[in-house]
């Protein structure tokens, strides 16, 4: 069993900067691919980003390549999710999940934090 907390959201100003954290914790965690994902009010919920156990791979949505930067930290079981040059779309809940594989799918992610409210202001 892994268990996820995510901090960090809030309110910003288009333009501005947030860090998202996602506190992992488990047996095995750190040997996870980690995602964030997010999903806006009548909207499904979408890949933003995933990174693998070693950190070797990171893979992006097209919609925030250049913008956004996933990296974590295996000794403190901790993922985060760097946004820059918000956007009023990227407005959502956020959404940090876990997997055995490599994957930009969310249903092939097996555990999945509570959420949290991200809202860039234009």
């Amino acid at each position: 069993q892994v268990q996820l907390v995510e901090s960090g959201g809030g309110l910003v100003q288009a333009g501005g900067s947030l860090r998202l954290s996602c506190a992992a914790s488990g047996r095995t965690s750190s040997t996870y691919t980690m995602g964030w994902f997010r999903q806006a009010p009548g909207k499904e919920r979408e890949f933003v980003a995933f990174i693998t156990w070693s950190g070797g791979v990171t893979h992006y949505a097209d919609s925030v390549k250049g913008r956004f930067t996933i990296s974590r930290d295996n000794a403190k079981n901790t993922v985060v999710l760097q946004m820059n040059s918000l956007k009023p779309e990227d407005t959502a809940v956020y959404y940090c999940a876990a997997s055995r594989i490599y994957s930009d799918n969310a249903n092939r992610y097996d555990y999945w934090g509570q959420g949290t409210q991200v809202t860039v202001d234009s």
